[in-house]
């Protein structure tokens, strides 16, 4: 075998790095644009009124819902807002790391049907500077996404308006 045979080689191998590390940054740059127009709220844009009440101001995502990062009892979680759920609603696979107690047992109504869900009470919810204490909540074993259902128990507490792409919520 030659030198050249052994540059061929050499070439054709940085070639195929070349090529890989480039998929991988090109699989980074766009799982990070999948993921803002997923969730475009990841740090809520936070402000305080002329009277003093903190408010964060929420953009629609490209499928028309209201998505934003908060934190449950000071774990980091993603908020889908729900209007039409009664109570806060939390999957049960996220519950356990949560630190939530068990209240109880009863059944809801979703859309997927009737299901038995564990009563609970969230100590401290935040969305940006937004704290909210002592929320109802269900931690619902039916549910198989990463998202938190901000139903009305929170939502109730807050003055809310829209306005085009942009939901305002106002403690």
């Amino acid at each position: 075998m030659s030198e050249f045979d052994d540059n061929k080689k050499m070439g054709k191998a940085m070639m195929w790095i070349a090529w890989g590390l480039f998929f991988v940054l090109m699989f980074w740059f766009f799982q990070g644009v999948l993921q803002k127009q997923h969730n475009p709220n990841q740090q809520p844009q936070m402000n305080l009124t002329q009277d003093g009440r903190s408010e964060v101001t929420l953009e629609r995502n490209r499928f028309g819902h209201y998505l934003t990062n908060g934190s449950i009892n000071g774990s980091d979680v993603v908020f889908l807002l729900d209007t039409g759920a009664t109570n806060v609603s939390i999957p049960a696979s996220l519950a356990d790391n949560l630190n939530l107690p068990i209240m109880g047992y009863h059944y809801v109504q979703t859309a997927n049907g009737s299901v038995q869900v564990q009563q609970t009470e969230i100590a401290e919810l935040s969305i940006g500077n937004i704290i909210l204490y002592n929320v109802a909540a269900n931690i619902n074993p039916g549910m198989k996404t990463n998202e938190i259902l901000l139903g009305m128990s929170a939502l109730k507490q807050l003055d809310f308006s829209q306005s085009g792409k942009y939901l305002t919520l106002t403690q």
